[in-house]
């Protein structure tokens, strides 16, 4: 693209863009960064900032558009929100001395998936970088066999990574829907595996995928981390898909990532399960109608006073602990926070501790400012409060293990300055007395004004000339100002600078050596700090690894903290966590819902599940009763208190579960060619094909996509099969009325009821769950109450009376267009397009005993009547 008219910076640019291809190249010029051709193009209209050009007076102008250097994060951070990855150029020697183009390099490259903070990065959330592997040869789909993809997982701002292996892709996807990294990478032969991207990707989650060469899925490249020897013996595929972690961050960052000291594999069997189904039906992190963070578990709950604490809360709730001993540990920690006062005591100094795992990351990476230095320092000044109120309230164990890093807050306290600028090239970050040259140089600096101001008096003196002033400005430096009144007492050692309308500018051999002095001194004092300041930097660097350990500490106490403040505020109290098959909550409530209307008494419900007598209730009554309340309630019950929380019920009995189904509502995937009821019949088919014994199921209402004899008929198997086979602990909510005559023949299935009551031909919902079936839905008074015409409501009675009333026309049909007003010509139109019953069918009807048959073989013989019709 470069050509002879082109300008030496112009074919710069374009060598250094040919390498960042497929990056917005931000080239320093000045105090401006700068984007060229295709990328300012497309910047200007991403960051809708003015697009102009360089040579416009030329035939072929240049696109330019740009943005000042020193507020240039909030448009890396917009370029990343838009899955934009942006090369940082900047200048690498001083335009003063360079003989020609300034000479620039790529300083960094920063990706969706590598932030390492200021570029609008989520406080309270990891930013996770994945990189995924599949065996050679890739299989057919649905790719079954022994551990076949290896995935890895980075936080480059925290300094996370870990590794895992699935034998499925189903497996694969449900641990990316559970972490939601923001760019994955692939080597190139998985970049058109359409099967593997549509299985990752869903509407509202649609990272970066970057394709690598597989050459950088190497796993020596791992080799020097803690555990890595462990991870390459016995996850190979998980190994190779770290070796591209590890190249990707030190090719975009052009420095080790020093912080990441360990690898560490993760296994799903230590922790509760969560698809992205059961995520999204519980709303732990966004609602479920317009994906808002607001009013979900996590919202609720965060009750933080650290971005460190955000995270190992959302930690907590992706992964819901299985040993119960584990659990008790945490629990008996939240029950003495509670009892102690620490909730008021501990937020206040929790509140002052910055980010230091993100602090920590930057000072490895050479990045962390002066500002972060001394957060560090303030940070770590509060460790010895937090600990001191902790062990006095008899909590030791909580905090045995955090490391008062005394020590570097004592070195960063005497080299840097209490409030620093924000540039580390303005200098004013090194204190007094740490360098005497740099004390020196500050003599003679800050001493120019004493000096001018002799200088100056003086000169006064010889000339006698009383207004005669010493002054400075950038461009002539130190010069000597005399009005035109007394240019005749000038001596003949001034040399004339310049001349103004009304005085003339000189300077003299002192005063220019004066000047070299002082100005020499400014730069060095910049340099000399600098220097200081990244020596003290690369020394805090080897000690990352013990900030990390300590971050991680607080980072604990700070979310068992804040599940105390919930436990008191909301009135929750302590679960009894066992590795019985047992959930018996008492008064149960719904954590979010309870918190939405304050004004209405929210009702509590009872919920007894087991592996035996109680192992799957069926649970009637009308739309808007609060089926779904109940049986959401009782999930997010069983998955706080795993994560060590207290639960909003009266009492709760909690045995362990390996994980939680859910099957709610209607939704479709139509960009992926499945109905609602296809995307119906996949949950299902995920619930009985993984379920066990140890498993909780959720389903509200199954088969309501189709015919109504196909739907009960799915719906009737689904429920003996889940009792007979799978025999998970299940909620099962239908308007099937029909489901309610399993308990008459399974042993472990319990009919249960949301209480209405019926008062001048309204119904008022009563929100209590009662043992019991019942046969009506009240579909019709719901329908009111949403505001259905009533001519429509008033129809809708007719017709649902002549279906109960089994009212039949001369071939067997019911009468649904009968009502008033219908004449005898109407009803013989209606019969043209029905053929009478055969003898074969009415003969078979008189021979049926219906008192041998179970329901669903009555079912399967009506249908079959049905048909023939």
């Amino acid at each position: 693209m470069a050509s002879d008219s082109m300008t030496p910076m112009v074919k710069q640019y374009l060598r250094i863009k040919d390498i960042y291809n497929d990056a917005i190249l931000m080239y320093r010029v000045g105090d401006f960064y700068e984007m060229f051709f295709e990328d300012a193009e497309i910047a200007s209209k991403l960051l809708d900032i003015t697009l102009t050009s360089r040579n416009k007076n030329e035939e072929n102008p240049i696109p330019l558009c740009g943005v000042p250097y020193h507020s240039v994060e909030p448009y890396i951070a917009k370029l990343l929100s838009l899955g934009r990855k942006v090369a940082i150029c900047d200048q690498v020697e001083d335009p003063m001395t360079a003989v020609g183009v300034v000479k620039r390099e790529v300083t960094r490259v920063v990706t969706p998936g590598i932030i390492l903070g200021g570029e609008g990065i989520e406080a309270g959330s990891h930013n996770f970088l994945a990189a995924i592997t599949a065996d050679l040869p890739p299989p057919t789909p649905p790719y079954k066999g022994g551990r076949h993809f290896g995935l890895a997982i980075a936080d480059v701002s925290t300094g996370h990574f870990s590794v895992a292996e699935f034998d499925t892709l189903e497996l694969l996807a449900e641990e990316i829907a559970r972490l939601e990294p923001k760019e994955i990478l692939l080597p190139k032969r998985l970049t058109n595996d359409e099967n593997l991207l549509s299985k990752i990707s869903r509407p509202g989650f649609e990272p970066l995928f970057t394709s690598l060469d597989e050459s950088r899925f190497a796993p020596q490249s791992i080799e020097g981390l803690d555990g890595a020897a462990q991870i390459v013996a016995t996850l190979p595929a998980a190994a190779r898909a770290a070796g591209a972690i590890w190249f990707y961050i030190k090719d975009t960052q052009k420095s080790e990532p020093r912080h990441i000291k360990r690898i560490e594999s993760f296994l799903a069997a230590k922790t509760m399960r969560l698809d992205d189904a059961t995520k999204r039906n519980l709303e732990l992190f966004r609602q479920m109608i317009d994906g808002s963070p607001k009013k979900t578990l996590i919202d609720l709950m965060d009750r933080t006073s650290t971005a460190m604490g955000g995270r190992k809360l959302k930690e907590f709730m992706l992964y819901p602990l299985m040993d119960a001993g584990q659990i008790a540990k945490r629990l008996d920690a939240v029950e003495a926070i509670l009892q102690s006062g620490l909730i008021s005591d501990l937020p206040p100094h929790l509140s002052k501790v910055y980010d230091l795992e993100r602090i920590a990351s930057r000072i490895a990476m050479g990045t962390a400012s002066a500002r972060d230095m001394v957060g560090l320092k303030d940070s770590i000044n509060e460790i010895p409060e937090i600990k001191s109120v902790i062990e006095v309230s008899g909590l030791k164990s909580q905090v045995s293990g955090l490391d008062p890093l005394t020590d570097i807050s004592a070195r960063i306290e005497k080299v840097i300055v209490d409030e620093p600028p924000l540039s580390l090239r303005d200098g004013r970050i090194i204190k007094n007395g740490v360098s005497p040259e740099l004390d020196g140089l500050r003599d003679v600096s800050t001493g120019g004004k004493d000096s001018i101001a002799r200088i100056e008096a003086r000169e006064r003196e010889r000339t006698g000339i009383g207004s005669l002033k010493v002054k400075y400005n950038k461009i002539f430096g130190y010069y000597i100002e005399i009005t035109h009144t007394h240019k005749d007492k000038v001596p003949p050692d001034y040399i004339r600078k310049q001349t103004l309308v009304n005085a003339e500018r000189y300077i003299t051999p002192e005063l220019k050596d004066f000047e070299d002095k002082v100005l020499s001194a400014d730069d060095r004092i910049r340099t000399l700090e600098y220097d200081i300041f990244s020596k003290l930097r690369e020394e805090i660097a080897g000690e990352v690894e013990r900030i990390g350990k300590a971050a991680d500490v607080l980072a604990t106490i700070d979310v068992l903290t804040s599940f105390a403040i919930a436990a008191s505020e909301y009135k929750y109290t302590r679960p009894v966590v066992n590795d019985g098959a047992e959930i018996r909550i008492i008064e149960g409530r719904h954590p979010i819902v309870e918190r939405i209307n304050p004004i209405e008494r929210f009702v509590p419900n009872d919920v007894h599940l087991d592996g035996e007598a109680n192992r799957l209730i069926i649970i009637t009554g009308p739309n808007m009763a609060g089926k779904s309340t109940v049986m959401r309630q009782t999930a997010l019950i069983v998955l706080m208190a795993q994560m060590g929380s207290f639960v909003p019920a009266k009492e709760a009995v909690i045995g362990v579960v390996d994980r939680i189904f859910t099957r709610i509502g209607a939704s479709d995937a139509l960009s992926l060619g499945q109905s609602t009821f296809m995307v119906e019949m996949r949950e299902a088919a995920t619930i009985l094909n993984e379920a066990t014994p140890r498993s909780l199921i959720v389903i509200d209402e199954i088969g309501r996509g189709t015919s109504t004899f196909d739907g009960l008929s799915i719906a009737w198997a689904i429920a003996e099969d889940l009792h007979d086979r799978v025999k998970a602990r299940t909620l099962f909510a239908t308007h099937y009325h029909e489901l309610t005559e399993l308990a008459l023949t399974k042993e472990g299935i319990k009919n249960f009821n949301i209480a209405v009551k019926e008062w001048n031909g309204q119904i008022i919902f009563l929100r209590k769950l009662v043992p019991g079936g019942t046969s009506r839905s009240y579909g019709i008074q719901v329908a009111s109450l949403a505001g259905l015409p009533e001519a429509v409501i008033a129809r809708s009675h007719e017709v649902l009376k002549n279906l109960e009333a089994g009212e039949l026309d001369e071939i067997g049909k019911p009468r649904l267009a009968s009502h008033a007003g219908t004449t005898a010509l109407n009803a013989a139109q209606l019969n043209l397009f029905c053929k009478p019953p055969s003898s074969e069918i009415t003969e078979k009807l008189h021979t049926i005993d219906t008192s041998t048959l179970t329901p669903i073989e009555a079912l399967n013989i009506l249908h079959e009547l049905k048909q023939k019709i």
